[in-house]
């Protein structure tokens, strides 16, 4: 069959005369298919814990299966890029911590621009980070620590994650903010320097609140303060650091994002969607297990805070010359 230029020609101007499928009716169809939620760190601690729990929440509320797939690798890095070059059509998003903020300043040939390239849709939780010591330290108190360590300064090891990790960065920053000589030493996760710190190979750490609670309450480990504005009901009389350091704020927060471009209705039905996961009683009782801290918003504030953030870590990681290995 021959097809004229005219036929071709008419054929356009009736699909150009079809009406385009508004917003509002993309926003009330979406989720038609399962939806993806990496992860960009391994199973275990707040990042994966609440991807699980909104990917369960969105699942029950929205009628399609989320589902969660954890892309670890270099320092999230790798499952934050690969969001980024997905399609903008709300089937793939990002669960987003705090190593988005502090990534910008620490690796200087990102294939990406984090405030650039994505879509926030809602802050989820704050989670804190708990200082603590070996019982073997001599220090009860903040200030009583802050003595120690300038009386002793290089000498006393802090354990961490891993290089650029929130714990190390915090650690960092309560060390500009005291003055003190702590000696970094880094490790593949949480969980070994929770060890250490525990074998006293370690004097102090800087972790998330909940891989060193069953061992603070066993006597395991010494609690000085939490790294929040606020106390946690966790651990109620443990106090804050800005209590004793007027100002000190630091904490890792959790919070979910998209490629950008993807379109507005998507986001504000998924941000609503969390809004309504951070009121219900049950879930708010999960992330409090967590020590965390529901942080409900619009994608406007968690926009906010990421800026914020970038721009708190990249002042500490400037002055405390942290560099990856």
């Amino acid at each position: 069959m021959t097809v004229s230029r005219r036929d071709v020609l008419r054929w356009t101007v009736c699909a150009g005369a079809l009406p385009a499928i508004p917003p509002a009716a993309r926003a009330q169809a979406y989720p038609a298919r399962p939806v993806r939620i990496v992860v960009p760190v391994a199973p275990g601690g707040a990042n994966d814990v609440t991807g699980r729990l909104i990917a369960q929440w969105f699942t029950e509320r929205l009628g399609q299966q989320f589902l969660v797939e954890n892309r670890p690798g270099a320092g999230t890095n790798l499952g934050t890029e690969a969001v980024i070059r997905s399609a903008p059509d709300g089937y793939t998003l990002l669960i987003s911590g705090s190593n988005a903020a502090i990534n910008p300043s620490l690796f200087a040939n990102l294939n990406f621009n984090y405030i650039r390239d994505v879509a926030p849709i809602g802050s989820i939780v704050r989670v804190p980070q708990l200082m603590q010591v070996n019982p073997s330290v001599p220090a009860r108190t903040v200030p009583e620590f802050i003595a120690y360590a300038k009386a002793n300064p290089g000498r006393i090891a802090m354990g961490s994650g891993g290089i650029g990790s929130p714990a190390h960065v915090i650690g960092e920053y309560f060390k500009l903010a005291t003055g003190t000589d702590l000696t970094h030493v880094p490790y593949r996760g949480a969980a070994p320097a929770v060890t250490d710190l525990i074998g006293g190979q370690i004097q102090v750490a800087f972790t998330e609140l909940a891989t060193s609670l069953g061992h603070v309450k066993e006597g395991r480990l010494r609690a000085l303060a939490v790294t929040t504005a606020t106390r946690t009901p966790v651990l109620p009389d443990v106090p804050t650091l800005s209590e004793f350091i007027p100002g000190f704020e630091a904490s890792q927060w959790v919070g979910l994002a998209a490629p950008k471009d993807t379109p507005p209705a998507i986001v504000e039905k998924l941000n609503a969607a969390i809004n309504t996961g951070l009121a219900d009683a049950k879930l708010k009782t999960r992330f409090a297990d967590l020590g965390g801290m529901v942080m409900p918003g619009s994608p406007a504030d968690f926009a906010k805070l990421i800026r914020d953030e970038t721009e708190k870590w990249a002042k500490v990681i400037r002055d405390a010359h942290i560099k990856p290995i």
